[in-house]
Formats: structure tokens, C-alpha cells, sequence
């Protein structure tokens, strides 16, 4: 009867520590980005997000690789099809070599 007790003790301290970790997870400032904002995609995310920027412009293919290594570098792509780069500082400061904008 003992070993039963003790083993319940430590499962019920195991039990409670992880719903513990993952309240403190859940509140971490890490975790929570507003939307649009570098961070708030997933890199596996840009595939999809990038579609999206890039669904109205004739370069498609262009526009797609362009996008996907700024959104892969940035974890971050403007919402619309245009514009809005003010959303993503990094996404928006990349430059190519001639000086002008990287990602589309």
C-alpha cells in the first residue's frame, strides 16, 4: 500500500508540473506576435503566406522564390498583395545588391 501511495504522489507532482510548464509557455512573451508582425509565420507557413502576396502579380515564379527566402529569413510576409511591407521591418529592409528591394 505504500508503494502505491508513493507512486501516486510522484505521478500527481509529474501531472502538475507539465500543466505548470505549459501555462508558463502559453504566457511567454516569446510566444505571442501580432499579426503580421516578424515571427508571426511559421517557416512552414511561407509556402501558403507567399502564395497569397503573390496571387495578383504577372512574375509569379519570381515573386514566389523572392518571397519564400524573405518570409524563410523574417518568419514574416505583409499582409495583401501589395504594400504593407511597414508590417515587417526585416522583410521590408532587405535590399539586393543594386540597393533596391529584395522581397516583393
Amino acid at each position: 500500500m505504500t508503494k502505491f501511495i508513493t507512486v501516486l504522489i510522484v505521478f500527481s507532482f509529474l501531472f502538475a508540473t507539465q500543466f505548470s510548464n505549459a501555462k508558463e509557455l502559453e504566457n511567454s512573451p516569446e510566444s505571442i506576435h501580432t499579426e503580421g508582425g516578424e515571427g508571426s509565420v511559421k517557416i512552414g507557413d511561407c509556402p501558403a503566406a507567399c502564395d497569397v502576396r503573390c496571387s495578383a502579380t504577372s512574375h509569379k515564379s519570381a515573386c514566389l522564390m523572392y518571397c519564400n527566402l524573405c518570409c524563410k529569413k523574417c518568419l514574416c510576409v505583409p499582409s495583401g498583395t501589395y504594400g504593407n511591407k511597414e508590417e515587417c521591418p526585416c522583410y521590408n529592409n532587405l535590399k539586393t545588391k543594386e540597393g533596391g528591394p529584395k522581397c516583393p
